[in-house]
């Protein structure tokens, strides 16, 4: 039992959170046509998650030495030894194997496309963007990117262009929330190269700009919607100004880490934040 439970540590289910981002842009993607096949797209969501794991997996083997210097990760199966990375490795290419075999049979050539650039990117972040600083923040955040074109890659619509400047401006602002944190936390550039070149500072100019970013183009994406209704564009709006500030003011908490999925799986008022601005969405689209 002792070896499952570390095979689904370096797997990291509750980071399947994130993929929340899968489903932000479906709301109006289907108010504007998109074409909802349930199974294909369960599958769909289900393979990036097990290569989502894939990326996990790989990259506690290859950090398991500087894993050792932090004050967390020390902790993780490979990094303690409770697991050897050669296994660790070939768990995560078996489920790099079946998520990308899920994702084929959604029958969305571009959800394969999406996935493997995905992992790519990560191959890219743990071989060398994590050393370079501003560089590692804008890989990270294309994660989230990628997760909303995967959602309307398996809806059949395209990605407008305020969706995906609302969607990069948010995930830029979570790296660099979470950068905030590691160097507030006094996690050192032995850990991580890119940390050598952050200070709190500059980092607290970064969010603050990127937020800014995010909730005027969140703004300008409401009111040139097609899909919303006259008269009630703006009804999320209040919900998404007091979702980045929340989370703004939470993950300067030395204490949260900075994670997305620490913050989002502790904060109650940030799920009921979310789901506020869900209601209000759907209602924007008048769905009643």
């Amino acid at each position: 039992m002792a070896a499952l439970a570390d095979y689904l540590a370096i797997a990291r289910p509750r980071h399947w959170i994130k993929n929340l981002f899968v489903f932000m842009p479906l709301p109006h993607a289907l108010a504007a046509g998109g074409v909802l096949d349930a199974p294909a797209f369960v599958a769909g969501v289900a393979g990036f998650s097990l290569t989502c794991s894939a990326v996990y997996a790989f990259n506690d083997c290859k950090d398991a030495a500087a894993d050792r210097l932090h004050p967390r990760k020390r902790d993780r199966p490979v990094a303690a030894g409770r697991l050897k990375a050669s296994a660790g490795v070939a768990f995560g290419l078996v489920l790099a194997a079946l998520g990308l075999l899920l994702v084929w049979s959604s029958g969305s050539a571009s959800a394969v496309r999406i996935t493997v650039l995905y992992m790519s990117i990560n191959l890219l972040y743990a071989f060398w963007g994590r050393s370079v600083p501003l560089l590692d923040v804008f890989l990270l955040a294309s994660g989230f990117v990628l997760r909303v074109l995967l959602g309307c890659a398996l809806v059949q619509v395209t990605a407008s262009g305020w969706l995906l400047l609302c969607t990069s401006t948010l995930a830029l602002f979570m790296a660099l929330i979470k950068r905030r944190s590691d160097v507030q936390y006094g996690v050192t550039d032995g850990h991580r190269k890119s940390l050598g070149g952050y200070d709190l500072r500059f980092l607290e100019q970064a969010t603050s700009i990127t937020a800014a970013m995010t909730l005027m183009s969140y703004a300008i994406y409401c009111m040139e919607s097609e899909v919303l209704h006259a008269g009630r564009e703006f009804a999320s709006l209040p919900f998404a100004v007091f979702g980045v500030l929340e989370y703004l003011r939470r993950g300067q908490q030395a204490s949260e880490g900075g994670s997305p999925v620490d913050l989002s799986l502790r904060s109650r008022v940030l799920q009921l934040c979310g789901l506020g601005w869900l209601i209000a969405t759907l209602w924007s689209l008048e769905v009643w």
